[in-house]
């Protein structure tokens, strides 16, 4: 597997309160990887360095060869990262046409590119809604937008940061749904959810995340058989 995102002593955080302290990890072509770990861990803040919106104090990060540290976050949205916020942050006066052509590029697609159509073959509820005013819309919808406006930046990594919070349990299969056809297209994704169950079929390897830091890595396999590392570090 051909290596794509290699995070090397990552550290961050907000003022004089360190969040990352020396965060590794690494993910290859075509590759799913969890961040795992209660809340206030530091996995939205990983989330932030590896997209731009929060420059880390040390470390690296490399997409392909390229250096990320220190660039801004729409640099990094040109070298290929595609980010479906926590939250969701759709742009509640465009319509859903508008939030999908907003941001749209062509420049990192491979095989056959995210456009218009791909997105709505995908989520067919969006296009019953072309026109439709994106704050009008559910909670649902918006994620499916938000998933959909990622995705037409034709990115060669995904990052879903909490795609599932607060969604009703149907909205949030047809999310996984999509998540696992995006896996069998060879997407890269870094996916970050409370819900371990969907996660254990679809990701290649899980990375713990605790208070900054990784405590444990390994296999679907591995995580399942350790339930000593579950009770310790995910159970609430």
């Amino acid at each position: 597997m051909t290596g794509l995102l290699r995070v090397q002593g990552l550290e961050a955080g907000y003022g004089s309160s360190q969040v990352l302290f020396g965060l590794d990890f690494s993910l290859g072509a075509g590759e799913v990887i969890t961040l795992l770990g209660r809340n206030g861990m530091g996995k939205s803040t990983t989330i932030k360095c590896l997209s731009g919106l929060l420059a880390p104090s040390a470390g690296r990060i490399e997409l392909g060869g390229v250096a990320l540290v220190g660039l801004p976050s729409y640099r990094i949205a040109r070298a290929g990262v595609g980010l479906v916020p926590e939250g969701r942050q759709v742009f509640p006066n465009l319509t859903v046409r508008e939030n999908l052509v907003a941001t749209a590029s062509l420049r990192n697609a491979g095989g056959t590119p995210w456009t218009l159509e791909r997105v709505f073959a995908l989520f067919p509820r969006l296009k019953e809604r072309t026109s439709q005013l994106a704050g009008k819309m559910s909670g649902g919808e918006q994620q499916m937008l938000a998933v959909g406006r990622a995705l037409m930046t034709n990115p060669k990594l995904l990052l879903l940061d909490e795609a599932t919070e607060g969604l009703a349990p149907l909205i949030r299969l047809e999310i996984w749904n999509c998540v696992r056809r995006l896996k069998d297209e060879g997407m890269a994704m870094i996916v970050i959810d409370k819900n371990l169950r969907p996660l254990m079929p679809l990701a290649d390897r899980h990375y713990i995340v605790e208070k900054g830091r990784i405590a444990w890595q390994g296999d679907s396999h591995a995580l399942q058989d350790d339930t000593d590392v579950v009770e310790r570090y995910l159970s609430v």
